[in-house]
């Protein structure tokens, strides 16, 4: 029932405007506050559906992510939400999703693969977790799992200075400097029969581990963090 009203929500006219309205206000208040750079757009797809992979150091990641396009993005979100209907179109029109806790990650993959294939953007954190220190997290294969399922590219996006603005467990957002490095669209490789191999998932995984450790190394350098 979460799902089909959550997928209603985001749906209407009014959603989006909300979106617009509300989330480009706390995105310039959050980029504004932490004078965020964000080098890379060009990398953005401006159309069609893509999996943004962005780093994850702080809550303030999620606004940090939205910032890198105009375009609504979307995130998932525990499905005990959507028990109060008013609450539950405010998060869905912000582009949220219902996941339910302790369901099989395999259920949780099959609607991102559904969001995207709707042909909207997905941002998934490829480290799980909010994670902290400079050295990127081994990866959950999910994120190369469903770009692949969906046909679309990740975008790695390193996001340096996050954690001096809002560390794990901190209730305080200080105004630190942050730097967004968006890379390039990462896709697998194929046979010569136009079919990813089966390392493939593994394959995109270990690219994109790099990838975003160079990403993050820079965007860190750049943000100041020593």
């Amino acid at each position: 029932m979460a799902e089909v009203e959550s997928f209603m929500a985001s749906q209407s006219r009014m959603s989006r405007i909300f979106y617009t309205v509300v989330c480009g206000i706390i995105v310039a208040v959050c980029v504004g506050y932490t004078r965020t750079r964000i080098i890379g757009k060009q990398n953005i797809p401006t159309n069609g559906a893509y999996l943004l992979a962005p780093t994850h150091r702080s809550n303030i990641d999620i606004p940090l992510a939205a910032a890198v396009t105009s375009r609504r993005m979307r995130f998932m979100g525990k499905d005990s939400i959507w028990k109060h209907k008013r609450i539950g179109w405010v998060v869905s029109a912000l582009g949220a999703f219902p996941v339910s806790r302790g369901t099989a990650d395999r259920e949780a993959l099959k609607r991102c693969v559904a969001v995207l294939e709707h042909g909207e953007p997905l941002v998934l954190f490829p480290e799980g977790t909010r994670q902290f220190g400079p050295v990127v997290m081994p990866l959950f294969d999910g994120a190369a799992y469903i770009a692949i399922k969906a046909g679309v590219p990740i975008i790695p996006v390193g996001i340096g200075g996050s954690e001096r603005v809002m560390p794990k467990g901190s209730k305080m957002i200080f105004p630190r400097k942050c730097v967004i490095i968006i890379g390039e669209p990462l896709w697998p490789n194929v046979d010569e029969t136009g079919r990813v191999a089966r390392s493939g998932v593994r394959d995109v995984t270990t690219r994109l581990s790099i990838e975003l450790q160079r990403l993050f190394d820079e965007a860190q350098q750049l943000a100041g963090v020593r």
